[in-house]
């Protein structure tokens, strides 16, 4: 159904670049992006199906065509990984004792299924206000902002005080050992040595009705840790069963980590969030987050902020069971039952701490808890910076009147966590955004709304251009 032309009045965005109304017609600059954005999308680069680097060869053909060459261009991969490839583009600053600006994006994608999805995941769908597809969200849509960005810099002659570089890596989403973004920090920290960087994590989230309440800036994330939760028995025939069974006793475990609620933790990003955000709310769950930024052990704040799952997710470390193996035979008692443990660890608990508070909640010597291989190093959270936060903070306001800026601690994942351990303080800035129930992101019919791409757009451009130019 076609939004009214009263509601898209009242959803339209005073500023003078906003994105056009839903039924507009494109601008031939915004239609040659939408072309970009299309391609990107319908270019698979998921683990299983897809490449990363074929589709860093279409981008690198459109680099060129705005003017890059050699000397500005460096495709990366590795022999063991071939379709995992990605590419960094400079744009020479003028400024020789400026440090560079990164624009940091990957490419992959979480894999996707035709039969699951209503829609094919691969192709660009625009219906209702909505762009469908794998990708159009998390997070294609900035990559294809900052595409957009350097070809349109070169081809307009800007010269900016800091070099800007953009890196397009491979491997965030997992499922492959490499990582693009972690190979480039230990083997070519040279292309992406910067100031600091802009990744994804920002955003906004809107009241679920197409106003938006925050934009988000990125600042800080959990650090993610896996651990084997297993249980051993020699088994036997089934048609004698027992009590002391693998598989149930691994149950048992499971429950008692379900069940396992970790301490509430404020850093200074959460509790500028809980506070700022909690305030453009006007409501009571955003009368207890403030409460609670001014009173962390404010129980019944706490538990009111508590039943919005991202908050309570903002709050405190968490784990959860993601996956389960077992038994060898229909007709025999289970030797063995595992499960994967994937918790997010909240800036200052350690992996040794979690691994210790899941051992206490299962409470079971026979359970064995035995860490896995991390996905990187531990995050050390940005400074909450002035110079950063400042700019962002005027062009919220200018794209999205009534918004407020709030920083943001990611309970997801970035490739900000491999620059940090170098140095390179990683933002999320804002300017697309996303509604309240997570627009399908990693899951099933993915969507941003077509606004959103339009306003981030513009608002990501000149927010780059006001970084690259400040001394």
């Amino acid at each position: 159904m076609r939004l009214s032309t009263g509601l898209l009045t009242t959803l339209a965005l005073a500023a003078p670049l906003a994105a056009r109304a839903q039924d507009a017609p494109l601008r031939p600059d915004q239609a040659a992006f939408r072309a970009l954005y299309q391609e990107l999308v319908e270019t698979d680069t998921s683990v299983t199906t897809g490449s990363c680097t074929a589709l860093a060869d279409k981008i690198e053909v459109r680099l060129r065509a705005a003017g890059y060459g050699d000397g500005q261009i460096t495709r990366f991969s590795v022999p063991d990984y071939p379709k995992e490839g990605g590419i960094v583009v400079v744009l020479p600053g003028t400024s020789k004792t400026l440090k560079p600006l990164l624009l940091l994006g990957h490419l992959d994608v979480v894999v996707a299924k035709r039969e699951d999805w209503t829609r094919d995941p691969y192709k660009l769908i625009e219906e209702n206000g909505y762009f469908y597809g794998r990708g159009t969200s998390d997070m294609k849509a900035m990559d294809a902002i900052w595409i957009d960005a350097m070809t349109r810099f070169k081809a307009q002659g800007y010269r900016p005080k800091r070099a800007i570089k953009l890196a397009l890596t491979c491997g965030e989403e997992g499922g492959s050992p490499f990582n693009g973004a972690e190979w480039l920090t230990k083997n070519r920290p040279d292309l992406i040595d910067a100031a600091f960087a802009l990744n994804e994590g920002g955003g906004g989230r809107t009241d679920g009705k197409g106003k938006v309440l925050t934009a988000g800036m990125h600042v800080g994330e959990k650090a993610v840790a896996q651990f084997k939760v297993e249980t051993t028995n020699p088994g036997g025939h089934s048609s004698v069963p027992i009590r002391d069974n693998a598989i149930y006793e691994l149950a048992d475990a499971l429950a008692r980590i379900r069940d396992l609620e970790f301490p509430l933790r404020m850093s200074p990003t959460t509790q500028a969030f809980f506070a700022r955000a909690g305030a453009a709310r006007g409501d009571d769950l955003g009368e207890a987050m403030v409460a609670l930024s001014k009173d962390p052990t404010d129980k019944a704040a706490e538990a009111i902020v508590n039943t919005d799952r991202s908050y309570h997710s903002m709050l405190r470390t968490t784990c959860v069971a993601t996956r389960l193996e077992g038994g060898h035979a229909d007709n025999a008692l289970p030797q063995r039952a595992a499960a994967n443990i994937n918790c997010r660890v909240f800036p200052g608990d350690t992996v040794e701490g979690v691994q210790a508070a899941l051992v206490a909640a299962i409470n079971d010597p026979k359970v064995k808890v035995t860490a896995r291989p991390g996905r990187g190093p531990l995050a050390k959270p940005p400074p909450l910076d002035p110079k950063v936060i400042g700019p962002a903070e005027k062009l919220v306001a200018k794209y999205y009147p009534g918004a407020t800026l709030v920083p943001t601690m990611s309970t997801g994942a970035t490739d900000g966590i491999f620059l940090e351990a170098i140095g390179i303080p990683s933002y999320g800035p804002p300017g697309t955004f996303g509604d309240p129930d997570g627009n399908g992101t990693h899951g099933l019919n993915e969507r941003l709304a077509v606004r959103a791409l339009y306003t981030g757009r513009e608002l990501l451009t000149e927010l780059v251009k006001i970084y690259a130019d400040a001394d």
